[in-house]
């Protein structure tokens, strides 16, 4: 009797370990171990680019010296074309740089109201950029913007400014000293004309209030719209030019071709 209790407690133990172990070979799609015995890792999102905190460039930079057309020709308005602004050139006046006494960026009311709650800034970001979205401000929280100057390209906003093409102060130099605040307000927003554009903070603070004699965007692929642009604005402002900056517009001109 005891003997076949003896029995009977192995076979129920051996039955036992046979249910468990075939338990264990049922997945219930959780990682199992890996060949070492250690827990597997499940892939990831694979990361992609983009901007960076405080809306730095990110990827390579597009329009690079034989990439084609600047990213200035379709987005400033009224581009004169090349032969165009060769006759514009030709006509404008030389003559030495006028003092800046007297000279503040207030003399020149700028990023005015456009409306719908928009200034002249805003507006400009929406031209240039690609999948702008704004806010209830008008404010661009999102988009994609390509820095004619430097080829740099942008997802937020703060990582541009809005260049003048002829700088405030070039322009005080130039003529717009004996302008009436009226006519300094409209050079200051003109949508019109090839005058604003958005750039990468960096190259416009670089470029200053100089002229083409003294800074040219480092992206040669745009000379041919910058000379066009700067040309145009002095022409329909009636500023003058020096000797150097016209011979300057002149080498910029010639890379557009024929």
């Amino acid at each position: 009797m005891r003997r076949q209790k003896s029995r009977y407690i192995t076979a129920l133990i051996a039955a036992a370990l046979l249910a468990v172990t075939g338990c264990a070979g049922q997945g219930d799609g959780s990682p199992g171990p890996d060949a070492k015995g250690k827990p597997s890792r499940t892939a990831g999102p694979a990361r992609t680019g983009g901007a960076t905190p405080g809306g730095e460039p990110t990827g390579a930079p597009t329009g690079a010296p034989g990439g084609g057309a600047s990213a200035g020709d379709g987005k400033l308005p009224g581009m004169p074309t090349a032969a165009r602004a060769r006759t514009l050139l030709a006509g404008l006046k030389v003559a030495p740089q006028g003092s800046m006494t007297g000279y503040s960026r207030d003399r020149f009311p700028h990023w005015a109201e456009q409306g719908d709650s928009c200034n002249t800034r805003e507006t400009v970001l929406a031209r240039d950029g690609k999948d702008v979205k704004r806010d209830a401000e008008c404010r661009a929280v999102s988009g994609t913007w390509v820095s004619a100057y430097d080829g740099k390209t942008f997802r937020k906003a703060s990582g541009l400014d809005i260049d003048h093409t002829v700088p405030l102060a070039n322009a005080w130099r130039s003529g717009a000293s004996g302008w009436t605040t009226e006519k300094r307000r409209a050079f200051a927003n003109d949508l019109t004309h090839p005058q604003l554009l958005s750039v990468s903070a960096v190259s416009n603070r670089s470029k200053g209030d100089q002229g083409p004699d003294a800074w040219q965007p480092p992206l040669k692929s745009d000379w041919c719209a910058y000379g066009r642009a700067w040309t145009s604005v002095k022409s329909t402002y009636g500023l003058t030019v020096t000797a150097a900056e016209k011979t300057m517009l002149g080498k910029m001109l010639d890379s557009c071709g024929s």
